[in-house]
């Protein structure tokens, strides 16, 4: 991610158009084209569901996500989905894309936008999404930009008025506050026995199981606030507004046509159409409204919201002075008001503070203690209060937070018991220090402090969704109350002779001391945040979970595309079995990754390669990796130097008989092939696959040797890594010593042994046969039946053929 737009020639594309458009879909694509990227998103949960697309296509350790409250982060990500806020900007990657860019004129966010509009660029390629009212803002300042149109793939027409009880199944209330959305939602529980609700102050977590809810059909209905207009991809058929006013943050004011449409526009998915209207408690909106979000007609944008970015920490004052700076050009409107911006203009007022604040470090660090998001939104000075108290400790003593202080703060927070909105202030409040847990610097111990924060928002955002389902959801309409079993505390008698009966038992209450038992949710989003250490999965593809049996692979259309079978579905409620099926298609992809060495075909097939690239990447994707120097050489011949070191430097090797990435022939690459080979031919691996360096050809019973990683030399199959070795060494004028070990290692008879080696180019039998007799008191061994030498055998005889 660039700093600026001149620092690196980079092709810049705006896609711009309404809802619905698979805008963001094809930005995907185009980001799994390149090696790297960046996303950044409007919302923690649209990041959280691109998130999960991602990892689907690519697996989990090659993606990660950062948002201002959830970081997964593998050791060597190529991808980066974040919130536009927490988009790493030191990090420079080949593709960079922003969502929503008409949030630039947003009068709190838009000076983030506009800032990604102006300096965020990829190295190669950057491509900005939104709304078509855009065009003329991003002509002006990115004049040598593509723009494209984007169409809606569905219609989307007005329906009127309707009452509550006459909203069609699918449909999403939207109102503008905490209080009216708990409201309609209460309402609709008792007209259609269960409703999901989504708002923005509730935990991703929470929110990530409500939305799960709603999607796997557990509830036909939602209310929410406008969170759900930004890019969510929602199943629904018709969106009524409850109101059409909002607070924005400085006043009430009645929503812009732009705003109605794009929340309407979550109706109607891909080539699904949808409605729009109001309850009838509104009047009917206004014919020239209706038109305009109907034919996706709005006033262009003509000024974006914006604050400068080159700031003087000189001192508070000289802080202040640069962030109000006014802007320049006419296109731009400062910022009027911002948390940060008003905690600094409190706290330099504070003696204690303007003492500390006397060089450029202390004012950095005011700085960023200021930019402290304040989650609970109540009194704006009890939340300075806090800050204030923050910046004094980070100033004295050793420069880290006083534990006992933090404990005082936290410890008051661990506590899941109340009512929804008791739940609810408790989590904004863990939110802040969750927040500050991660600020580098801060604390003695962060990664505790880390895990304790985390443990009582994940226990907070549980609790919240257990009174959310009692409030909102009709036993009828929901199994709830269930319990998962660990291990540990299952009856022995009377078990099943199922291998998944364990998983029965979330059918129904079983006490049990502490971490014995668990909630669905608990269990599932266990699952969710696991690592991909975490799983266990077996040479028949079963898959498993702190030994609870989760799923298993099944054949999919090639090997590179198992399916997942859940151990008995019906076990898990709707929402559960589609965040657990997301998980596991993830995990599954990771697998394949594994036994592909990792290596990106994904970036290497994209439009924009070389036809001998993209044929070449293909083929080593099928191959899992491996390839023959047959099939590979015509389109290795084709390719360009710099296409050729770019495969090169994703672990791509030339062999002596085949084109293979270098990590597909470690041991867990092979057992991965081996498994997913299996798998796609629905017949357990033959004995010995893939630990056995050498197998008798017999032993394959008519498989593919290629398909689990072998060639077949005579009546011997070998594996390819052991072809590849044994190539090397013979081709290699000192590579005596390595034939002998290996030679060694395979245990095979002295005819065999001869064969192989004149097959990968080693001396011709005849000459070695010379060699032996010139020995004295030497007897040639017999071969043995099918070629292997037993174990017995294994040291009668020495590699009397090596070149």
């Amino acid at each position: 991610m660039s700093s600026s737009p001149s620092s690196r020639p980079s092709v810049v594309v705006a896609e711009l158009g309404p809802t619905n458009t698979g805008k963001t879909f094809r930005a995907i694509e185009r980001m799994l084209e390149h090696d790297s990227g960046i996303i950044g998103l409007p919302l923690r949960l649209l990041a959280r569901e691109v998130y999960d697309r991602v990892t689907a296509k690519v697996g989990e350790g090659r993606v990660a996500l950062m948002t201002g409250e959830e970081k997964r982060i593998p050791p060597r990500p190529d991808y980066w989905i974040c919130t536009v806020e927490a988009m790493p900007t030191d990090r420079e990657v080949d593709f960079l894309a922003v969502d929503e860019i008409q949030l630039a004129a947003h009068r709190e966010r838009g000076h983030v936008f506009t800032d990604r509009l102006l300096h965020a660029r990829g190295r190669k390629e950057t491509w900005f999404l939104g709304a078509d009212t855009m065009r003329p803002m991003v002509q002006a300042l990115i004049p040598h930009a593509s723009l494209k149109r984007a169409t809606r793939l569905s219609q989307l027409r007005y329906a009127g008025r309707r009452s509550l009880k006459s909203l069609p199944p699918r449909s999403a209330v939207v109102a503008f506050s905490a209080d009216r959305v708990y409201e309609l939602a209460e309402s609709l529980r008792r007209l259609r026995g269960g409703v999901a609700v989504v708002l923005g102050a509730l935990s991703p977590r929470t929110r990530n199981a409500q939305v799960a809810m709603y999607q796997s059909g557990e509830v036909q209905y939602l209310v929410a606030t406008d969170a759900i207009g930004m890019g969510l991809n929602l199943d629904l058929n018709h969106v009524a507004f409850a109101t059409l006013s909002k607070y924005d943050g400085a006043e009430q004011r009645d929503l812009y046509p732009d705003e109605l449409a794009q929340i309407a526009g979550r109706a109607g998915r891909h080539l699904n159409d949808g409605s729009f209207g109001a309850l009838n408690t509104l009047p009917e909106l206004p014919p020239r409204i209706v038109s305009a979000i109907e034919t996706h007609r709005f006033p262009a944008v003509r000024s974006l919201i914006w604050r400068n970015s080159s700031l003087d920490f000189a001192s508070p004052e000289a802080l202040l002075d640069s962030l109000s700076r006014a802007p320049r050009d006419s296109a731009f409107v400062r910022v009027e008001r911002a948390d940060d911006f008003d905690a600094l203009k409190g706290l330099s007022a504070v003696p204690a503070i303007r003492e500390l604040t006397t060089d450029k470090a202390s004012v950095e660090l005011l700085w960023q203690v200021c930019q402290v998001p304040d989650f609970r939104k109540g009194l704006f000075g009890q939340h300075v209060a806090l800050l204030r108290e923050t910046f004094l400790q980070l100033t004295a003593g050793d420069g880290k937070l006083d534990p006992t202080w933090l404990g005082r703060q936290v410890s008051p927070l661990d506590d899941a018991s109340g009512d929804i909105h008791t739940l609810m202030d408790r989590l904004a409040a863990i939110r802040i220090w969750t927040y500050i847990s991660h600020r580098p610097g801060w604390l003695n111990d962060a990664e505790a402090w880390q895990e304790r924060t985390r443990r009582i928002e994940d226990a907070l955002g549980d609790a919240l969704h257990e009174r959310l389902v009692e409030r909102f959801v009709q036993r009828a309409a929901r199994r709830s109350a269930r319990r998962f079993v660990r291990a540990s505390a299952l009856p022995q008698a009377g078990a099943s002779d199922s291998p998944f009966a364990k998983l029965g038992l979330l059918l129904t209450e079983v006490p049990g001391g502490e971490g014995a038992v668990m909630t669905e949710e608990q269990f599932v989003q266990r699952v969710v945040d696991a690592t991909h250490d975490a799983f266990e999965v077996d040479a028949a593809g079963r898959i498993s979970f702190e030994a609870q049996p989760l799923a298993r692979l099944v054949r999919g259309r090639d090997r590179r595309s198992p399916q997942l079978a859940l151990a008995e579905p019906e076990v898990w409620t709707g929402g559960a079995r589609q965040r657990l099926e997301r998980r596991l298609v993830a995990l599954a992809r990771d697998l394949v990754t594994e036994a592909m060495g990792r290596f990106p075909a994904e970036s290497f097939t994209g439009a924009s390669r070389s036809p001998a690239t993209r044929a070449v990447a293909y083929q080593l994707a099928e191959g899992l990796g491996v390839i023959s120097q047959g099939e590979a050489r015509e389109q290795w011949r084709l390719l360009d130097e710099e296409s050729r070191e770019r495969l090169k430097a994703q672990g791509v090797h030339e062999g002596q008989r085949y084109l293979y990435v270098t990590q597909a022939l470690s041991p867990q690459a092979l057992e991965r092939r081996a498994m997913l080979t299996a798998l796609f031919q629905q017949a357990p691996c033959p004995q010995g696959i893939p630990q056995e360096p050498a197998l008798n050809v017999s032993a394959l019973a008519g498989r593919s040797a290629r398909s689990f990683g072998y060639e077949v030399i005579g009546p011997v199959a070998l594996r390819i890594d052991i072809v590849e070795r044994l190539g090397e060494g013979l081709r290699n004028p000192q590579g005596a010593k390595q034939v002998q070990a290996l030679m060694q290692q395979l245990r095979l008879d002295g005819g065999v042994r001869a064969q192989v080696l004149r097959t990968l180019g080693g001396q011709p039998q005849g000459a070695a046969s010379k060699r032996r007799r010139r020995r004295r008191g030497r007897k040639p061994s017999a071969p043995e039946a099918g070629g292997v030498r037993g174990r017995e055998t294994a040291g009668a005889g020495r590699l009397n053929d090596r070149p």
